[in-house]
């Protein structure tokens, strides 16, 4: 609790113990000897205590001009009770109320901390080392791309940029959600806002502090709640019509009553006051922003930030997902597939990896450089360049590489370049680029270099179909073979292959035209060429750790981590939010109409309009915490 709280929750407790006391003093008559006057007193003096910021507010509202909202409904309502002598009536509501405002205040500070908590991510400081080789403590905003900084054992890595000396593991758990710390050694990347947690890091900076992920994330997080959801600007609206009208209503109730009927004016005022105290929008207003802010929140602690609650509440209606392949589904990153060795030559895989080795040992090309890494996974050393003839060694642009191994010539490259006979059979069942190998004339094999697929892949799109999304496409720049190949593998049942970023966005706008009402397309992608998509879909996905600046800032939601398996997490978030506050928009109505109704009429007291104000509110919060609670 904050000190604010605390000093309320005190006042609560005093005026609760008064009250009580008070009342049992009524009960048993020995209050009624008590002159009117004194009585009066007695009970405004704790009614001061507990309610003296209520009329405050209302006062000062009035003033500006904000007549209508529920510190004037508290305030009109427990002084018409005043007025006819309900006493303990009138101290019991304004108690009570104070109760709903704080356990109002203390849930939403409980669903603020969630999001809160990334706040704290900013670092204070960043150590630049100079040239000399002295350490300045300085702002990191005053940083620049270039500097190298000093990162020690426990500080926050102030921007984002590459490990240039050091090993440590890196606490992300601020920003991703992933309780595991990362291991970070030179030629890493390590982003904003982490921590060290063990040893020295010396840090190349690659970005200022205003473009780092910590600086993005803190200006998403400051302008989510500026962006409503459909729920949410409906109760704005209905509350600023709604409570000037039900407060004429209470006016009109109190005063219409007793010109055409015998009611006396003490009881149509105490109807007045029963209806304007179960007229408070208390839990409209506040439930359904902290029903979303708990999933926001909830959200935040998975490492996904959403940008605001209407991204929420579409998320919650997805039934088409999206992807874009290259650095959403695959890593972007070329790795060794399958090893075909030629069936006409005594060969073995391992053997034939050794000579795709040889002939790409002095490349720097990517799919030189997988091949030797292959190579060395297996092997656990470089090959050996003794035997290659240097000087002969040519890169052929489009083509392969050509060199002299043990004075014959070894070919590793494309079919034609290497001499292969077309139609082998071998790689009817792969789908990659294709390097084939001869040596002297006579055709090895081939290897299929594959663009690596991201764990968990399986599982995310799996998921996705348990939670009833019906269909999961892929969109790529790709040939359709190498699509179809990676779509079967991670489970994805539609295909779009061979697209520019422009066909990208003309087919997602042909499924968005396709989409019945009510249901959401989400687009997940993390490239520059993948903002248009990322703006034009329902819900826009960006991979936020490798994902580029401009998908990130087009996108709706961003996962931190890169994990595709938390795109079903933030959906089950979102229905489970919706779900929550759809169930107390109609539950607070429903009470309140009921005793709105019975209250007119006269069947009803004050302590059911507190129970239908007070009451409706704190149940309709607790409900709305349960957003938080969500895994």
């Amino acid at each position: 609790m904050t000190k604010k709280q605390k000093k309320v929750r005190n006042r609560i407790l005093v005026v609760l113990v008064i009250f009580i006391v008070l009342l049992v003093l009524d009960k048993t008559g020995l209050l009624d000897p008590v002159p009117e006057i004194a009585k009066f007193i007695i009970y405004l003096i704790p009614y001061i205590i507990i309610g003296y910021d209520v009329i405050r507010k209302a006062a000062i509202n009035i003033s500006h001009g904000q007549v209508f909202d529920e510190n004037f409904l508290m305030m009109i309502a427990t002084f018409g009770a005043f007025g006819i002598r309900e006493y303990s009536e009138a101290l019991a509501v304004m108690l009570f109320y104070q109760v709903g405002e704080l356990f109002q205040s203390y849930a939403v500070g409980k669903s603020r901390q969630s999001i809160s908590d990334l706040m704290s991510i900013a670092p204070e400081t960043a150590n630049i080392i100079r040239e000399d080789g002295s350490v300045e403590e300085t702002d990191p905003e005053s940083v620049s791309v270039g500097d190298t900084l000093l990162v020690r054992a426990g500080e926050k890595i102030p921007v984002d940029g590459v490990v240039v000396e050091g090993e440590s593991f890196i606490d992300t758990a601020a920003l991703t959600g992933e309780s595991v710390p990362r291991r970070a050694t030179v030629g890493d990347q390590v982003i904003s806002g982490c921590i060290n947690g063990e040893g020295i890091l010396k840090v190349r900076v690659e970005k200022d502090y205003e473009n780092s992920t910590v600086a993005k994330i803190l200006e998403l997080v400051e302008n989510a709640s500026n962006k409503k959801s459909r729920m949410e600007n409906f109760i704005t609206r209905f509350a600023r019509y709604y409570t000037p009208v039900v407060t004429i209503g209470a006016v009109l109730l109190a005063v219409l009553p007793p010109l055409f009927t015998d009611i006396v004016f003490a009881d149509s005022i105490r109807r007045a006051c029963i209806f304007l105290i179960v007229s408070c929008p208390c839990a409209l207003v506040i439930s359904v922003p902290l029903g979303f802010f708990g999933g926001i929140g909830a959200s935040s602690r998975n490492g996904v930030l959403v940008k605001g609650s209407n991204f929420l509440e579409a998320a919650a209606g997805i039934d088409t997902v999206v992807f874009d392949k290259t650095g959403t589904i695959t890593k972007g990153e070329f790795k060794v597939g399958e090893i075909y060795p030629s069936s006409s030559v005594d060969i073995t895989k391992d053997q034939l990896l050794e000579m795709a080795a040889y002939g790409e040992a002095l490349s720097n090309h990517p799919i030189a450089r997988s091949i030797l890494q292959c190579y060395k996974e297996k092997t656990g050393s470089e090959p050996d360049l003794s035997a290659i003839d240097e000087g002969s060694s040519k890169e052929i642009a489009g083509n392969g590489v050509s060199t002299i191994l043990q004075g014959k010539e070894l070919k590793v490259g494309k079919e034609k370049f290497a001499g292969a006979k077309s139609g082998i059979g071998l790689l009817d069942e792969a789908a990659g680029t294709v390097v084939h190998v001869s040596y002297d004339g006579q055709y090895l094999g081939a290897i299929v270099i594959e663009d690596a697929i991201k764990e968990g892949i399986s599982e995310g799109i799996a998921s996705l179909y348990d939670l009833g999304v019906k269909r999961a496409v892929m969109l790529t720049g790709d040939n359709k073979d190498i699509a179809q190949h990676v779509a079967d593998k991670v489970g994805i049942n539609d295909v779009m292959a061979g697209l520019l970023p422009a066909d990208k966005v003309a087919a997602v706008e042909k499924m968005l035209s396709k989409e019945d009402n009510g249901n959401r397309l989400a687009f997940v992608g993390d490239g520059i060429n993948d903002a248009p998509v990322l703006m034009r879909a329902d819900v826009g996905f960006a991979m936020g750790s490798l994902g580029s600046d401009a998908a990130i800032e087009a996108a709706d939601i961003v996962i931190m981590d890169d994990d595709i398996r938390k795109i079903s997490s933030v959906i089950r978030i979102a229905r489970k939010t919706v779900r929550i506050v759809r169930e107390n928009i109609v539950f607070a109505l429903a009470v309140k109409f009921i005793i709105l109704v019975l209250g007119a009429l006269g069947l009803t007291t004050m302590w059911l309009a507190v129970f239908g104000d007070v009451g409706v509110a704190v149940i309709a919060i607790l409900n709305s915490m349960r957003t938080l609670k969500t895994k």
